[in-house]
């Protein structure tokens, strides 16, 4: 009898040694011999599949499967669709499994095959994972009966050509035709063949009525169509004229021209003259020629050389101090052109892409920025933006300013600042102002105003009525603040000469500018032609 115990050792043995049953006895922990049973292993296998086939449509056709060591379910598929399981398939009524199960034969039969047959079929044994070699079956449908159009007796006058048509129906594949004269290939004969829908195949041909004649064809073609230019390149504002070369068989009935897609109205003959612009360097003008078989549109696009025309207009950004900043900007023209950035004020070039980027921006980097473009020998381009960079108000006031004893003098602080200062404090000797608080002696007024420049700038005047010797003495503390933090400045006072109330002098008034903004002056004095 078969038993268990300490057999591992042996079974694999068996199993590698024998495909035969064995009973193997060796030692176990008792006295008692055991035995173990062996029985060879067989893997399913395909030992027949599917094969391409052609079949006729309306005759039998027979697809093979045979599976070695298999005894579960097979089936077929069709198109990756199950056909079912079992011999008698319900839903595809001439469909059979020819079953042999000693064989392991699963073939499969189809009755009086049709087109609907024309499909890929895999045969499939699920419980051992196998699937067999997809097989291609091909339903052949001989032609019908080919007609000759207007038979059987056509009547024909004599030296006239005349078409005659052969009709062959449902082939597959698609016949061939012959013409014959009284039985015999025609000799030099010609063919056109003409695959239509619903597997229709028709064969046109020309005959003269002579025995002796060779067969001719009578073509019917759309036109076929050259676009030309003159001249290749031209400047813009030159004219340009296209010529359109066609041949069609029937003929010609009719020129139509576009410009970009647009029909070009009252443009009706195959020569088209007119002047070029730079539009015509991106929008390609179109030839169309129709005859009564069909039309054919042609095109064409015209080398313009034009200067620089502004695609991308830059636009102004405000960002906040230490922060990235990107400027487009874009051109045309042809020839290619040459772009560059700089700043205004500056001949350093910055960039030569549409593209200006400025990492980590500054207070300094604020100002206008130019994107020129060079097309050569043609002509130039360039457009401005403004670049305003917020962060602490920055003061641009002379250090030091002048005033004339006795007289009315100014102490004048200019703020440039974005976002605008929120507040402003002047503070000198026991004096501070800030707007809306505090109180000055009557000889100290404040006032702000705001110059024609761009940008938040303000002025800050310190006006003192009747100079003393203390308000030399002092120095001027002029401090602005906003969002970013503050600015300040500090300014001192002097003495001017008094002689400029008594003699005329000689002056310049020297500044510079600062945001369209001219900061206090000085005076610069000339004793030459002085009256005594």
């Amino acid at each position: 009898m078969c038993g268990w115990g300490n057999f591992a050792v042996a079974f694999l043995e068996c199993v590698r040694s024998e495909n035969v049953r064995k009973s193997l006895t060796f030692p176990s922990f008792s006295s008692a011999p055991y035995s173990l049973c062996v029985s060879p292993v067989w893997t399913a296998r395909f030992s027949q599949e599917p094969a391409d086939q052609s079949v006729v449509r309306g005759q039998r056709v027979i697809l093979s499967c045979v599976v070695f060591n298999y005894s579960g379910i097979v089936q077929w598929t069709k198109d990756g669709l199950a056909l079912g399981i079992g011999e008698d398939l319900r839903a595809w009524p001439r469909y059979r499994v020819l079953r042999v199960q000693e064989l392991g034969q699963y073939n499969l039969e189809i009755l009086s095959a049709d087109l609907s047959d024309d499909s890929l079929y895999e045969c499939q044994a699920p419980d051992a994972a196998l699937r067999s070699r997809r097989a291609k079956l091909t339903v052949l449908i001989p032609p019908d009966d080919p007609v000759i159009d207007g038979g059987p007796e056509v009547l024909l006058n004599a030296g006239e050509s005349y078409n005659l048509s052969c009709v062959s129906r449902g082939a597959k594949p698609p016949s061939m035709i012959e013409w014959l004269k009284d039985g015999l290939p025609v000799e030099g004969a010609a063919t056109i063949c003409i695959r239509l829908p619903s597997r229709l195949q028709r064969v046109l041909g020309v005959v003269r009525p002579s025995l002796c004649d060779p067969l001719s064809l009578y073509l019917t073609d759309p036109p076929t169509v050259t676009l030309s230019i003159e001249p290749r390149s031209v400047l813009e504002g030159d004219r340009v004229t296209f010529t359109c070369q066609a041949h069609a068989n029937p003929p010609i009935m009719g020129y139509r021209w576009a410009k970009g897609g647009v029909v070009l109205q009252g443009a009706r003959e195959s020569v088209f003259t007119t002047k070029a612009d730079h539009s015509f360097f991106t929008e390609p003008v179109s030839c169309l020629v129709f005859n009564a078989v069909g039309k054919t549109n042609v095109s064409i696009l015209v080398d313009v050389h034009f200067g620089p025309i502004l695609l991308v207009e830059p636009q102004p950004k405000t960002v906040d101090v230490d922060s990235d900043v990107t400027l487009n900007c874009k051109w045309a023209g042809n020839p290619p052109l040459t772009l560059t950035w700089f700043k205004k004020g500056s001949n350093m070039v910055l960039s030569n892409s549409n593209q200006l980027y400025l990492k980590s921006v500054s207070q300094a980097d604020a100002g206008q920025y130019v994107c020129k473009a060079i097309v050569p020998r043609i002509g130039v381009g360039e457009t401005e933006v403004t670049l305003t960079v917020n962060g602490p108000p920055i003061i641009s006031s002379d250090p030091v300013q002048y005033a004339v004893r006795g007289e009315r003098g100014e102490v004048k602080c200019y703020i440039a600042s974005t976002p605008p200062p929120d507040k402003i404090v002047w503070a000198w000797k026991e004096n501070v102002w800030e707007k809306e608080k505090g109180t000055l002696l009557e000889r100290y007024t404040v006032e702000q105003s705001k110059p024609s420049a761009e940008g938040g700038g303000v002025l800050s005047t310190l006006t003192i009525n009747n100079v003393m010797e203390s308000d030399f003495l002092s120095t001027y503390n002029c401090t602005a603040w906003n969002s970013f933090g503050p600015g300040t400045m500090i300014i001192s006072l002097e003495e001017t000469g008094a002689l400029i109330l008594i003699y005329h002098f000689k002056f310049h008034l020297t500044g510079t500018e600062c945001g369209g903004f001219i900061r206090t002056p000085k005076w610069i004095f000339s004793l030459e032609n002085a009256p005594n």
